[in-house]
């Protein structure tokens, strides 16, 4: 079967809009109406006018249209879990919280930030406590103003991007779990979850392409390992590392830290995946253009498959904590 071919068919057929994560297959990636990160992707999500959103990504994204916009049907190709957001629960947030209070910290002075790669009953937690979500391109302004209410910052689940923009703005920062963490002595404490994929570049990886080309820069996700972070030349968001680079003069050589499929994507000339190994995100690449093709048929047969529900609990606190980041934003 040509699914390209019956996928265009049921597009123009259907009134469904395919939406892509950048990590997502070459092939399923050209497929889409709107392609994105997955905050950009949520948001444009609710603003197109089609009932049915197709959502290739991973299953904290598609929630995320859902709670933004919960009068869309959300279907998923493959609704394949972010690693990084499994390392989180309900009941692993309740023991951070916990772990700040027996040492000190009042439930009442502490702003709970969750990073938007966790499930929607993390989110509506953070919600319930007056927090907020942030993205990685905009965890500097989410975090300055969560300290504005002069409570200590628990960040959730990614110790990097947590540690990594508390380097930035010059706080002291730890990890629950990891040596001396005593949140009374620092801003920001973090929950000890990764990205996989973004633990694979080291800071031999930066020493081989200086050595290599002594005149490279090196851009990396703020995902990665803060030692990571602190020897790259810029780190920034998905989004921002495409910017970063299109910016650049072509000569440039630049080697980037981030997903496989993404940095493919970028200009062709001087541009170097920064690993030894292939950094591609093993759930993103689940899905499939049979699996999108499925998905699309399920709708024109009138049996949708995989389709993404949040119980009104969820929604309701969950979409504060959404909400309140656009408001910063």
């Amino acid at each position: 079967m040509d699914f390209k071919a019956e996928i265009n068919r049921l597009k123009a057929k259907l009134d469904v809009t395919i939406v892509a994560h950048y990590y997502q297959r070459d092939e399923v990636f050209e497929m889409a109406d709107i392609v994105g990160d997955s905050l950009e992707l949520a948001r444009r999500a609710k603003e197109t006018p089609n009932e049915w959103i197709v959502f290739c990504g991973v299953g904290f994204m598609g929630q995320s249209v859902k709670v933004i916009a919960p009068e869309k049907r959300v279907l998923m190709p493959k609704i394949a879990c972010c690693a990084m957001a499994r390392m989180i629960d309900g009941s692993y947030f309740d023991e951070s919280v916990q772990y700040m209070v027996d040492r000190g910290v009042s439930k009442e002075n502490i702003l709970p930030i969750t990073y938007i790669n966790s499930d929607a009953s993390v989110k509506a937690k953070v919600g319930e406590m007056g927090g907020m979500v942030c993205t990685s391109a905009n965890a500097f302004k989410i975090i300055e103003k969560g300290l504005e209410s002069g409570k200590k910052i628990l960040f959730v689940p990614d110790r990097c991007l947590g540690q990594n923009f508390a380097n930035s703005m010059g706080l002291r920062s730890c990890v629950i779990g990891v040596g001396e963490c005593d949140p009374k002595e620092n801003d920001v404490v973090c929950f000890n979850g990764f990205c996989s994929v973004h633990q694979l570049f080291t800071p031999n990886d930066i020493e081989f392409y200086r050595e290599k080309y002594p005149d490279i820069l090196i851009a990396v996700h703020p995902e990665c390992d803060p030692a990571v972070v602190a020897l790259a030349d810029f780190s920034g968001s998905t989004s921002q590392l495409i910017k970063y680079v299109d910016a650049l003069p072509l000569e440039q050589k630049v080697a980037v830290g981030t997903e496989y499929n993404l940095v493919n994507r970028m200009r062709k000339a001087n541009t170097f995946v920064l690993s030894s190994a292939k950094p591609s995100c093993p759930t993103m690449n689940e899905t499939s253009l049979e699996d999108l093709y499925n998905t699309l048929k399920s709708i024109e047969d009138n049996n949708p498959i995989n389709e993404i529900f949040v119980d009104e609990h969820t929604v309701k606190y969950a979409k504060l904590a959404l909400d309140r980041m656009l408001e910063v934003n």
